[in-house]
């Protein structure tokens, strides 16, 4: 374990120093000492790619208000969703029809994907975080207890997941490049690669050249969150650290394509900012992105904001269950063939609906803490040195218990569908 702290905010203690402090007040209260959200740091890559504008002009011109019972109704009647019926369905006007949108996913997702419905389970490797997002439990500035894995203790964390049975890991870690280097991260990737059968990656942004690299260590997939694809929002809530870079973070899908990982995924955090024009902007970036890499695989995830240690200051925008749900629907309708996760962001009784018409892919066994594995899986105590939770989960359930409960659902568990030639 490694518990170093190279920078000033960093924090173990139960006090931020001065200096900390300081920065942290003049971050929140005088946005003049921040750094431009839009404009490139030194070392990232500009690919200059045509999606971004594409996706913000849709998002920017998305009136829902506009959209009426008869838009909802023309787009259930048509046998291909197109952006129009999109935004339709994803309009306060359809709320009525959510059975009926119900029904024509299910279609949908049976018809590409049959009854199955994949597992798979998160490792955080570190919590360390360079960037001060003011809703985020890793944020640099949150007193929490921070961790770092070494090899040995990755190793037996994986251990200890592969032995439930479990095949796909997603390997994720706090931001930071100088606690979390991409060389340790490829060390990571190197022995999940004895272990499962899937390896993902939700992590800081990269090159395309650092992708290449991991994708080279073991890495198939990468996830990651936008948050949301309001910039302005955006602005507010991510103040200081290589996340505020916007555009950078939009583009990370694409350089991880070109660096050869198999598959990506999209996401906002629903109830940062207007979830509407959120999932509109989530559906629309994977859309032009199968469009431009069509060998890809793409997936998009949809989670709520939840609750985190040490923080009052961000309240989530009402996205209630009713709401989400309409979402997947609507992302089945206009994605047939993409897979849609739901985490344990969301109920045990949620989960168990959603996968039987619209959600393919659930986790199971989670901790967003690290080094905590072994007490999840085997009942015995958490470590007292065990690093502290990303957010508060809503489904604890086993790897054993949800793969029990999907079977009595009717459904197909699938823990791994590839084969390596």
């Amino acid at each position: 374990m490694e518990n170093k702290q190279e920078n000033d905010f960093y924090v173990d203690s139960d006090k931020l120093s001065e200096k900390a402090l300081a920065k942290k007040h003049m971050l929140e209260n005088d946005p003049s000492s921040r750094k431009s959200h839009m404009e490139y740091l030194e070392g990232m890559e500009q690919i200059k790619s045509d999606i971004l504008e594409k996706v913000i002009s849709e998002m920017d011109s998305y009136d829902y208000s506009k959209y009426t019972a008869r838009d909802v109704k023309r787009a259930l009647d048509h046998d291909k969703c197109s952006i129009e019926d999109l935004k339709a369905f994803l309009s306060p006007a359809a709320e009525p029809f959510l059975e009926e949108m119900a029904k024509k996913a299910q279609i949908q997702t049976r018809m590409h994907f049959g009854n199955t419905v994949y597992i798979f389970t998160p490792l955080y490797i570190a919590n360390y975080c360079e960037n001060y997002c003011v809703y985020c439990g890793f944020n640099c500035y949150n007193q929490i207890h921070r961790m770092k894995l070494n090899m040995e203790q990755i190793e037996h964390e994986m251990k200890v997941i592969a032995d439930s049975g479990m095949e796909e890991i997603l390997i994720l870690t706090g931001e930071s490049r100088n606690m979390s280097s991409v060389e340790y991260i490829g060390e990571a990737c190197k022995l999940a690669r004895k272990y499962f059968r899937m390896v993902g990656l939700e992590i800081y942004p990269l090159n395309t050249d650092e992708y290449r690299y991991l994708h080279e260590c073991g890495a198939d997939y990468v996830t990651v969150f936008q948050e949301t694809y309001d910039s302005d929002k955006y602005e507010t809530l991510h103040l200081m650290g290589h996340k505020r870079v916007w555009p950078y973070r939009f583009e990370a899908q694409e350089r991880a394509l070109m660096g050869g990982m198999r598959g990506v995924a999209c996401a906002a955090l629903l109830g940062l900012s207007d979830f509407r024009k959120d999932a509109l902007a989530t559906a629309l970036h994977a859309y032009y992105l199968q469009r431009k890499y069509p060998h890809a695989e793409m997936s998009l995830s949809c989670p709520r904001l939840r609750p985190i240690i040490n923080n009052d200051k961000i309240n989530p925008l009402d996205v209630h269950e009713k709401q989400l749900c309409q979402i997947l629907c609507a992302y089945r309708l206009f994605l047939p063939y993409a897979g849609i996760t739901v985490s344990s962001r969301e109920s045990e009784t949620f989960r168990n609906g959603i996968v039987k018409f619209a959600a393919t892919k659930v986790s199971a066994g989670v901790s967003t803490g690290i080094g905590d594995h072994e007490s999840k899986y085997t009942g015995s105590e958490k470590s007292e040195e065990a690093g502290d939770e990303q957010f508060e989960i809503n489904d604890s359930r086993s790897f054993d218990k949800m793969y029990t409960d999907m079977s009595s659902e009717g459904l197909q568990p699938v823990l791994n569908d590839y084969l390596y030639l």
